[in-house]
C-alpha cells in the first residue's frame, strides 16, 4: 500500500498551476504580499525636519537637547556672563576697556597650557607634568639667551623642543611601558621642577631684555585701529565662507545642511562680539599680539582635531581603547604624539608667562598654574571622560579664570579666597559634566 504524503496544495498547484488555491484551514491563509517597495516610508533625518519647521523647529530641537544633557559650551557662556555682570556691579572699573585687554593678554599663556591639556583630557588621561615643564621652557630660553648669548630665535626654539622632549618621554613611558599616566606625569611634575632649578642655578632669577623677542609676546601691540577691524573682518568672512563651502559639500553628498538663511544669521552672531571685541581693544592700546598668535593656535589645533584623520584617531581612542585597536588605530603612536603636543604647548605657554614678567624664575610653573591650566580646559566643556571636547574650551575656561581672578584682585579679595572661589567653580563644572553624561547615557546618547 503506498502512502502519498503530497499535500492537497502542492496537488492543485500541479494540476493547475494557474488557478486559485483556496484553503479549507484558517490557520492556512496565504500570507499578504510585503508592500511594493514604492510604498515603503521613508526615514527623513530629524535635522532636516527642525529646518524646515523655521524658529519652532530650533526651538523645540533645543529643549530635546537640554533633556537629553547635551548642554554644549551653554553653560560656560552663561556663567562668563553673569561673573562679568557680578563683577561690574561690585565695580564699575571691571568691564573697562583696560582691564578686558589686561584680561584677555594674562590669559594666554594658561591658556596655552590649556590647549595642550584638552588633547590629554580627549583621551580620558591627565598631565600632571605641564606646571613643570612650562618652566623648565622659560628656564632654558634664558639660560640660552641671556647666560650664553644664542640668538634669540634659535634659544626660543630649543626651549619649544624641550617641552616637546619632556611630553615624549611621559608618552613612551604611558603608552609602551604602561605604565598609569598619573604616575608618569606626577614624577615628571617633580624631576622637571628640579631640573629647571639646576639650570637656573644658586641666582634663581634671570632677567630678560625687555625689547627682546619674547618680552614682546606679551608686550606688543598692534596700535592702527584697522588692525583689530581687519582681524574682525577676516575671522567673520572665513567664517561665512568655510560654513557655505562646508554646506555645499554636504548638498552635493545629498546629507543635510545648514540653509542659506541660518549660516548669515550664524555669521551676524559672530560678528557682532568680534567686532564689539576689536573696539574695546581700539580704546586701549590696541589689537594684542599675544591674543593674534592664541587665536591662531585655536584655529590651527581645531582644525587637526575636526578635519584630520589623526583628529579623528584622538576622539577614537577618547571613546574605546580596544575598539581603536581592532580598528587598526597605531594607539603607542597616538598616545605618546599627544603628551608630546602636551608638552609643546606647556612650553609655549611658559614661554609666555615668563615674557609677561620678562624673567625665568624659580617660581615658574609652580602655584596655581597647574591647576589652572586643567580647570580651564574643563571649566570650558572638555570632558574629563574622554572623547568630547575642542580646543576652543580651553578660550572659555581661562576666560572664565583669568576673570574670577581680576575681579576678586578688583576687590582686594586675598588669594586664598581666590583658591576657594576658583576650586568650588571647578567643582560645578566637574559635577554639571558627570550629570550630562549620565544624562545622555540615559538618553541613549553617549
Amino acid at each position: 500500500m503506498s502512502t502519498d504524503k503530497t499535500s492537497p496544495v502542492d496537488k492543485a498547484a500541479a494540476a493547475d498551476p494557474t488557478a486559485p488555491i483556496h484553503l479549507d484551514k484558517p490557520h492556512e491563509a496565504p500570507v499578504d504580499a510585503p508592500p511594493a517597495a514604492g510604498e515603503a516610508v521613508t526615514a527623513v533625518d530629524p535635522r532636516l525636519l527642525v529646518r524646515e519647521q523655521g524658529f519652532a523647529g530650533y526651538l523645540s530641537e533645543f529643549k530635546r537637547k537640554m533633556k537629553a544633557g547635551d548642554l554644549g559650551s551653554l553653560p560656560v557662556v552663561v556663567g562668563l556672563i553673569v561673573i562679568m555682570a557680578i563683577f561690574q556691579s561690585l565695580n564699575s572699573n571691571f568691564l573697562t576697556a583696560g582691564n578686558l585687554s589686561d584680561i584677555s593678554v594674562a590669559m594666554v599663556g594658561t591658556g596655552m597650557i590649556a590647549t595642550g591639556i584638552v588633547f590629554v583630557l580627549l583621551l580620558g588621561e591627565i598631565d600632571l607634568s605641564v606646571g613643570s615643564v612650562s618652566g623648565v621652557a622659560g628656564a632654558t630660553f634664558a639660560v640660552l639667551n641671556v647666560t650664553h648669548g644664542m640668538a634669540e630665535w634659535l634659544a626660543l626654539v630649543l626651549a619649544i623642543l624641550t617641552g616637546t622632549v619632556a611630553g615624549a618621554i611621559h608618552g613612551f613611558v604611558f603608552a609602551k611601558i604602561g605604565v598609569p599616566a598619573f604616575a608618569v606625569t606626577l614624577a615628571g611634575l617633580l624631576f622637571w621642577n628640579g631640573f629647571m632649578l639646576q639650570v637656573l642655578g644658586s641666582n634663581g632669577t634671570i632677567n630678560l631684555d625687555s625689547e627682546g623677542l619674547v618680552a614682546k609676546l606679551t608686550s606688543y601691540y598692534f596700535t592702527d585701529v584697522a588692525a583689530a577691524y581687519g582681524l574682525a573682518v577676516i575671522a567673520v568672512v572665513a567664517f561665512f565662507l568655510t560654513s557655505l563651502m562646508d554646506s555645499r559639500r554636504r548638498e552635493a553628498a545629498g546629507v543635510p545642511s545648514r540653509p542659506f538663511s541660518e549660516i548669515v544669521l550664524r555669521t551676524v552672531l559672530l560678528a557682532i562680539p568680534a567686532f564689539g571685541v576689536a573696539a574695546v581693544y581700539n580704546q586701549y592700546k590696541g589689537l594684542p599680539l599675544a591674543v593674534v598668535l592664541f587665536l591662531a593656535v585655536l584655529v590651527l589645533t581645531d582644525f587637526v582635531l575636526r578635519r584630520t584623520a589623526y583628529g579623528r584617531k584622538v576622539f577614537a581612542l577618547g571613546g574605546s581603547i580596544e575598539a581603536s585597536r581592532r580598528a587598526g588605530i597605531n594607539v603607542v603612536m597616538v598616545r605618546t604624539s599627544i603628551y608630546a603636543i602636551s608638552g609643546t604647548f606647556a612650553a609655549i605657554g611658559g614661554l609666555f608667562l615668563a615674557s609677561k614678567i620678562t624673567a625665568a624664575n624659580q617660581g615658574a610653573g609652580s602655584g596655581e598654574l597647574l591647576m589652572n591650566a586643567i580647570a580651564a580646559a574643563v571649566i570650558g566643556g572638555t570632558s574629563l571622560f574622554g572623547g568630547r571636547g575642542r580646543t576652543w574650551n580651553a578660550l572659555l575656561g581661562v576666560l572664565v579664570i583669568t576673570s574670577i581672578q581680576y575681579g576678586l584682585a578688583l576687590q582686594g579679595i586675598a588669594s586664598p579666597i581666590q583658591y576657594m572661589i576658583t576650586g568650588g567653580v571647578l567643582l560645578a563644572t566637574v559635577v554639571i559634566d558627570a550629570v550630562t553624561r549620565k544624562t545622555q547615557k540615559s538618553a541613549g546618547r553617549a
